[in-house]
């Protein structure tokens, strides 16, 4: 619930402010004195302790000495702190608007009591000024008061953290494969030690100095120290942006496994105070247990241990794949069901018809999928590549044209397309002629490895169920192309995807009132593909076998196939598309008309008030929503000849006048975070895009957690000092002075704890 400010003539609330506010005090004395400076004549008949459970005061009325900032998170009060600025004369230039907040007429006596009041206060401030600023002088005085070798450890501190500062943001492992020299430790860190020392770090040459060659510098733990103090740190410079912006989205990755566990990739999209979108990867969440272990687990790490509210959560979206999928979608539901503001959509990094194939639970849909990847993967590489361009151009010899542009696609990501179903079938036969040669290996070109994944994936597709599945897939899914196309579009695209979806699901349904008719010309274009690969028509062998065992009469494949694939995959895209475009999540896209461009591409005759019910907790001042709305159309319909007007939600937000219409600025902030809009600059590499490059380029064994968010988030500031001071707080009993001092200073100190 939020809290109002309860001076007069504040209208601030805590949703709607970063401002700390302050309960009212339950001293008696220094609660009349907060009465009085209010002049809330209703006050005065409450008691301390009411006052103290029921009303508080914003940060704005007091002297900005009297606030205290303990933590990037924690805001208090002097013990003497006393509220002394209030606006008690705003409601008389509008003496016909209704006051909650009553204002008390002052008498003589309640004049000359304040006065003597805030005479005695100004001294005792004053007095108190003078203790703050020798304090102060004391305190100045004692802090450079470091011992030599307590100023020693933290120079020698800063090296090592340049160091693993340096590893993460350029990729390096800390590790290395290099085992020539068993008796010594060949670690990249360790090298990087011995360069900066041999460079001259006095720092680093006065710790090791004594340190035997052939020792490590630091120990595993150690190291694993430095890096968790690095990722925080990192990870707090990004928190703190989020928190500024308040309004937030959600969106995980796929699942990444770390010493056989599976963990979850979190992100967070927000609009930063510069009016940018941004998408940031923060974290692994541990991907175990059950739907409402992983809720609690998320919610723990939103809110406990970053700081974040996820009442503020506006979207979220999940890129799960494979058996993951149904277990994400779970968690969807339940975080929509505690944040109802928190809407579930597709990420706009991931076309609409894959991201709806990967949520189909059936599993030679998932086989279709998995394969779909392996096969991105298998032709990232050139020898591999060039084997698939002959084998296109062997399939089409009769069609030089079509081989041409199949080659040119087959060249690029077409895993990962709108289209991907259609191009499969295109290339099925291609594909599986092209398995089949690197196999067999005449020229002895391919490794054992990549004559194994040739095999296996020449097996999956060469199965009539998976080319019935496909087939089946791209014609089910060419209904919602053109509306996944238009969600990864331009603004404009996306309110217009927005207002057609009503046409989409009717021509899904007109599919499944008419499936007969559309089965059979789908199964006939699959027995026809089968047939040009050899490949005979069968029912599944294991569904053959439970009908045996079961004693039922044998079913025909095309009856087969309907009812257990076509009829099945309809309706579960046709649920799935209900689900993630809701009536709240239309609502929210249709909002998107108050982008200048889209207003004229509608005439000016738009109805944003419909549909702002959705955010209205949001804005700043709901009740001027409509009439603000009214002068946002009429500025830009009648706007002069050379003004063009802005077609993004960015280029809106960066108009120098969009302050004045507070409502709408703050409405275009939360749409701009729903994870289904798109990245305006297209060539700026995405969070999720560096985190797959990191694991793409990365040996497994080298993959490291915290050298991830360091390496993701390479573009972060990062501020030397403030890992040192947090490694001191955080380890300072471990710190190796005491130990070191009871060594004889002749001794060398082998893998010293230096934490």
């Amino acid at each position: 619930m939020p809290n109002f400010c309860a001076a007069p003539n504040c209208t601030r609330k805590s949703t709607q402010s970063d401002l700390a506010f302050f309960r009212f005090p339950r001293d008696p004395e220094r609660c009349r004195i907060w009465v009085e400076n209010c002049r809330r004549a209703d006050l005065e008949a409450k008691t301390s302790d009411q006052l103290n459970k029921h009303y508080r005061l914003c940060a704005k009325h007091f002297d900005p000495a009297m606030v205290c900032k303990t933590s990037p998170y924690r805001t208090v009060l002097k013990d003497t702190a006393i509220p002394t600025i209030f606006d008690l004369t705003s409601h008389l230039r509008n003496p016909h608007t209704r006051h909650r907040k009553r204002i008390k007429e002052l008498t003589e006596e309640d004049i000359r009591r304040i006065k003597e009041r805030r005479l005695a206060s100004s001294i005792e401030q004053l007095i108190s000024k003078k203790d703050a600023t020798v304090e102060d002088n004391s305190n100045n005085e004692d802090e450079p008061q470091l011992s030599p070798e307590e100023k020693e450890f933290r120079d020698y501190l800063r090296s090592l953290f340049e160091i693993i500062v340096m590893l993460g943001k350029q990729n390096i492992p800390l590790a290395t494969d290099k085992t020539n020299e068993p008796e010594r430790d060949c670690s990249n860190f360790q090298a990087l030690l011995h360069y900066r020392i041999n460079a001259g770090d006095v720092a680093l040459s006065k710790r090791f100095e004594a340190t035997a060659v052939n020792t490590k510098f630091l120990s595993a733990a150690q190291q694993s120290q430095l890096l968790d103090v690095c990722e925080s740190t990192v990870r707090e410079e990004m928190l703190m942006e989020v928190r500024e912006s308040r309004f937030f989205s959600l969106v995980t990755g796929d699942l990444v496994e770390f010493d056989n566990e599976k963990h979850l990739p979190l992100f967070l999209r927000f609009v930063n105070q510069r009016n940018i979108l941004r998408e940031e990867f923060l974290d692994f969440l541990p991907f175990d247990g059950d739907e409402a272990s992983l809720v609690e687990r998320l919610e723990d790490q939103l809110t406990d241990r970053w700081g974040l509210n996820m009442e503020d959560c506006r979207g979220q979206a999940h890129k799960a794949t494979g058996t993951s999928t149904t277990k994400m979608k779970a968690v969807a539901v339940m975080l929509l069901e505690k944040y109802p503001l928190a809407l579930h959509m597709p990420c706009s990094t991931t076309a609409l018809n894959i991201y709806l194939a990967n949520s189909l639970p059936f599993p030679n849909v998932q086989i279709v999928m998995e394969t779909l990847r392996k096969i991105d993967v298998f032709f990232r590489k050139l020898s591999t590549q060039d084997e698939l361009e002959k084998s296109i151009s062997a399939s089409f010899q009769g069609n030089v044209e079509k081989g041409n542009a199949l080659k040119q696609v087959g060249s690029s990501h077409w895993t990962e397309q709108h289209n991907v179903f259609d191009l499969m079938v295109d290339m099925l036969e291609s594909l599986v002629l092209c398995m089949d040669s690197i196999w067999h290996n005449e020229n002895a070109k391919f490794t054992d490895a990549v004559r194994a994944n040739a095999y296996s994936i020449s097996e999956i597709l060469a199965d009539f169920e998976i080319i019935v599945t496909i087939v089946i897939l791209k014609n089910a899914l060419s209904y919602t192309r053109a509306f996944g196309r238009n969600l990864q579009g331009e603004t404009l695209d996306v309110f217009c995807a927005a207002n057609s979806l009503t046409a989409v699901l009717h021509s899904l349904n007109e599919v499944i009132d008419n499936i007969d008719v559309y089965h059979e010309f789908w199964f006939e274009e699959a027995v026809n593909l089968a047939a040009a690969m050899d490949i005979p028509v069968m029912v599944p062998r294991l569904f053959l076998r439970k009908q045996r065992a079961a004693d039922v009469g044998e079913i025909q494949a095309e009856a087969y196939f309907k009812e257990y694939v076509t009829v099945p995959v309809i309706r579960g895209i046709i649920q799935e598309v209900e689900d993630i475009f809701s009536e709240t999540n239309l609502k929210a896209l249709k909002c998107l008309s108050l982008v200048p461009a889209i207003m004229g591409q509608m005439k000016f005759n738009t109805s944003e008030e419909n549909h702002a019910d959705v955010y209205r907790n949001d804005l700043p001042n709901p009740d001027t929503l409509p009439a603000e709305l009214h002068c946002w159309r009429i500025k830009w319909k009648h706007r002069g000849k050379e003004v063009r007007l802005p077609t993004t939600i960015h280029e809106t937000l960066q108009l120098p006048d969009v302050k004045f219409f507070p409502n709408v600025n703050s409405f275009l902030k939360v749409l701009s975070t729903l994870p289904v809009l798109k990245f305006e600059d297209n060539n700026l590499d995405t969070a999720s895009e560096r985190l797959q490059a990191y694991l793409d380029s990365t040996p497994v064994k080298h993959w490291s957690k915290s050298l991830a968010v360091l390496t993701v988030n390479a573009q972060v500031k990062h501020d030397l000092d403030v890992m040192v001071e947090k490694y001191c707080r955080l380890y300072a009993e471990d710190e190796p002075e005491a130990e070191v001092e009871a060594e004889p200073k002749s001794k060398p100190v082998v893998e010293e704890d230096v934490s």
